[in-house]
């Protein structure tokens, strides 16, 4: 028995033989002379089927892994319509009347090695990206079929170098038990995607070509793979398998059980979705509400905005999918991260601190209204509240209400519909959390994005592998911030919920619940986890 250690980026055990998938790159051979209008077509033909096949590759990604993981196909579409991209392109093929395949394999080496060397490791991760989309346009120039890699009847665990987005997506979910992969991080494509599809994964594994076709058993909970493992080993893990889905089980049986602790305090247990269809999925594990609904996806993937019917349908299929449970709408919150072309921001050398989130409502109101105008007619239809988000001053909060309070009196002149709209506001700065209690005077209730307080209280990008072991989620500042912020709401009479990945630490329940956290949302699949542990505590000791 040969034991490897790798680094978890997708818990669960799976137990089966190793598929080694061997990735072979596209290559380019350069013609000088050639005819450079029928070049340039040809690539524009191309870009054309490589957009089709992107949709294609969405639409299957959503199915499979949810609208919001699946938004990685649209990212290569962006990529795709690029203006230095393209342009690096069509340069190449006028400059120097070179084929079309040529130039973009060109354009694909010198983006892919400019992101490489780059520190920030979002900024990397999108190398990825381009060698994706690239190989892609290569494939149709050369005239080769993109063909779904085949698997063995039997399920395997697929080993690779490196395993882009499309690839990950198009291998045949029913034969499939996990990932074993050299390259990516926790938050990889292959990761997310692995994840979102409940498949243990695994990197920093080199791939061995003499594992192929062996029985391995992978370990996600200590990132241990065990290849060849004997008999004594894979007994005990198939003891810790079957255990993992007996505690699984117990979690469904859940379900139906009231969100309060063992000593009767009821707490409100929300959940946080990226579209409609994640609606569903919350209501199957009877959820008390949507605490975070992030409407970024409605803006995403696409050529210019979503227009205010477009915004209202989303927002109205929820509200009556939640048959008077509470909705709070995050307003948009794109930039940093969530790039889409149509918005024309611009390179930042920090987009994390950049133009972002409610800052580009603020200075382009146009957008606000519009999103506030679908909100209020959603809200006809059932309970909806909005918090604005990247908060760090009191004018911001003050200039969004009153953007929301003129579109109100332009609906109410019309005869419109509507609801009573609750307004919150996001603490995800330092700042925010430090002046809550002046905060708390503009606000109905408060929600806390432990994600980015996180990073930005302790400086430390969460997306850098490299920073992981400074990334503490239990740090005593970012604690207190959080203990700082409840005081305040409460004695303002403002409610206080928790909406970042914290919030689903079933190690700091207690804790939020002793703070005096009135609210917990967290993704679906944390729900139960979540709802164990609040039952299992007493306030009363």
């Amino acid at each position: 028995m040969e034991t490897v250690q790798g680094r978890t980026v997708s818990d669960g055990i799976a137990i089966g033989r190793i598929f080694y998938y061997r990735h072979i790159r596209m290559t380019a051979v350069r013609h000088d002379d050639a005819d450079v209008r029928e070049e340039l077509l040809r690539y524009e033909e191309a870009k054309i089927r490589a957009s089709s096949q992107l949709r294609e590759l969405f639409e299957k990604a959503s199915k499979e892994a949810g609208a919001e993981n699946a938004a990685i196909f649209k990212a290569h579409q962006a990529l795709l319509e690029d203006e230095a991209y393209g342009n690096f392109i069509i340069d190449r093929i006028r400059g120097e009347k070179v084929n079309a395949e040529y130039a973009a394999a060109l354009a694909g080496e010198y983006f892919e090695r400019l992101l490489s060397g780059l520190e920030d490791e979002d900024t990397r991760e999108r190398a990825a990206d381009v060698r994706d989309v690239t190989e892609r346009l290569l494939r149709i120039l050369s005239s080769q079929m993109e063909e779904e890699p085949l698997l063995p009847e039997e399920p395997v665990i697929v080993m690779a170098g490196d395993l882009s987005p499309s690839e990950t997506i198009r291998f045949d979910r029913s034969r499939l038990l996990g990932f074993l992969t050299e390259q990516g991080s926790l938050n990889c494509h292959m990761a997310i995607l692995a994840r979102s599809m409940s498949l243990p994964a695994l990197t920093a594994i080199t791939p061995q070509e003499e594992w192929d076709g062996k029985m391995v058993i992978l370990d996600g909970q200590t990132g241990t793979l065990y290849v060849d493992p004997d008999s004594r080993t894979m007994e005990r893990m198939k003891r810790k398998k079957e255990q993992l889905e007996q505690e699984h089980r117990e979690l469904l049986s859940l379900i139906h059980a009231k969100d309060e602790t063992a000593d009767g305090t009821r707490v409100k247990l929300y959940a946080n979705i990226g579209n409609v269809a994640d609606a569903k999925e919350a209501l199957s594990y009877h959820a008390a509400g949507i605490g975070l609904f992030r409407s970024e996806f409605l803006y995403l993937g696409r050529e210019d905005y979503p227009s205010e019917e477009e915004q209202f349908q989303a927002y109205r299929q929820v509200a009556e999918q939640l048959d008077g449970k509470e909705v709070i709408i995050r307003t948009l919150d794109i930039g940093a991260d969530k790039q889409a072309e149509y918005f024309g921001l611009g390179e930042e050398s920090n987009p994390a601190l950049g133009f972002r989130a409610i800052r580009i409502c603020l200075m382009r109101p146009e957008i606000l209204k519009t999103q506030m105008r679908a909100i209020y007619r959603a809200s006809a239809y059932g309970r909806i509240s909005v918090m604005f988000p990247m908060i760090a001053s009191l004018w911001e909060v003050q200039e969004a209400k009153r953007i929301a309070g003129e579109v109100r009196d332009e609906l109410n002149k019309e005869g419109v519909p509507m609801g009573q709209v609750a307004f919150g506001i996001m603490i995800e700065t330092p700042a925010a959390a430090v002046m809550s209690d002046v905060l708390a005077r503009e606000a109905e209730f408060f929600s806390i994005g432990t994600n980015d307080l996180l990073q930005y209280t302790l400086a430390v990008d969460r997306q850098n592998e490299k920073l992981e072991p400074f990334y503490d989620a239990r740090h005593p500042a970012v604690l207190r911030l959080i203990e700082q912020t409840v005081k305040n709401a409460h004695a303002a009479g403002c409610t206080v919920g928790i909406c970042g990945e914290m919030g689903a630490d079933p190690e700091l329940t207690e804790t939020f619940l002793r703070m005096g956290v009135d609210e917990l949302s967290v993704s679906p699949s944390a729900l139960l986890k979540v709802r164990q542990r609040i039952r299992e505590i007493r306030l009363d000791k």
